[in-house]
């Protein structure tokens, strides 16, 4: 089993940054993706960005690429979303999630992820 723990949401005006991070309770192995989603009200969770542990591949939402990057603490037991130029459609609970054994068609499908944080209020302010 493994807890995720988000934490550094927050309220910024667009165009700001934000930097949120994730931590894993247990080892994550080389096999696992882990992501950011994203849950706007009355809206469906959508996948935000993924890296995958073992090579350091990434995989962007289009809405978010140039502006979000992910990354990976030295332990590989920590996630990172760096959030710039944040715009106000932006405003989302923003979840972690670990998943093994991916299928590459849906790597940013949160079917295929089967842990998850609580989730972190993000909120942009126009």
């Amino acid at each position: 089993q493994v807890h995720l723990v988000e934490s550094g949401g927050g309220s910024v005006q667009a165009g700001g940054s934000l930097r949120l991070s994730c931590v894993a309770s247990a080892y994550i192995d080389i096999n696992y993706y882990m992501g950011w989603f994203r849950q706007a009200p009355g809206k469906e969770r959508e996948g935000v960005a993924v890296i995958y542990i073992g090579t350091g591949s990434t995989y962007y939402a289009d809405s978010v690429k140039g502006r979000f990057t992910i990354s990976l603490g030295n332990a590989k037991k920590t996630t990172y979303l760096q959030m710039n130029s944040l715009k106000s459609e932006d405003t989302a609970m923003y979840y972690c999630a670990a998943g093994r054994a991916v299928p590459r068609d849906w790597i940013l499908e949160s079917r295929s992820y089967n842990f998850w944080g609580q989730g972190t209020q993000v909120t942009i302010s126009s």
